[in-house]
């Protein structure tokens, strides 16, 4: 069964061969998400949307320069938009149209590597996540998965029964698993 990112690439080959419904279902399946980028960077749903649309026009012309070994097919389109709301962003400092609110907090992250842009969304996730668990459980968490630390070692190093550890470790990763599948 192929994974979303390969059905992804079959259909953005599609589209760089102008199929237009490959080019639909690609919608269908990237909007919401892309929708999701312009919408943190521009704050306001309807540029948003507008962006998304250009992004999508921008997509259809560009298909054919997509290269599988650069980044994963979201992370590509994501990229596209992304870089068309933060020129509309910046447009729309150095014209401002009366809502300054919305301005004053637009930042850019113009340096962010094209590959780097979905992990580190789930870097951030990730992050958020570790920070609701109990200090304690978080750091064994952060040793025997980051560190490679054993449960025995964790467990002398907590003064801790193996067992309890084990079941610390068990439980606060359904916990993870949990907050980011929200």
């Amino acid at each position: 069964m192929p994974s979303r990112a390969q059905n992804l690439e079959v259909l953005l080959s599609g589209v760089a061969n102008g199929d237009e419904a490959a080019f639909a279902e690609l919608y269908q399946a990237t909007a919401s998400k892309l929708l999701g980028v312009a919408l943190r960077i521009l704050r306001s749903r309807e540029i948003a949307e507008e962006v998304l649309q250009e992004a999508f026009f921008k997509v259809w012309e560009r298909a054919g320069d997509y290269n599988s070994d650069i980044a994963s097919p979201v992370t590509w389109m994501a990229t596209i938009v992304r870089n068309r709301a933060l020129d509309e962003a910046r447009r729309r400092v150095n014209r401002p149209t009366g809502d300054e609110s919305e301005l004053e907090n637009i930042e850019s992250d113009d340096e962010h590597p094209i590959a780097g842009l979905e992990r580190a969304e789930d870097v951030k996730r990730l992050l958020r996540c570790l920070d609701g668990l109990e200090s304690e459980k978080k750091e064994i968490v952060r040793l025997a998965y980051l560190d490679g630390m054993s449960r025995e070692a964790l467990a002398k190093r907590f003064d801790r029964p193996e067992g309890t550890i084990k079941t610390w470790l068990h439980r606060s990763l359904a916990q993870l698993k949990g907050c980011l599948e929200q």
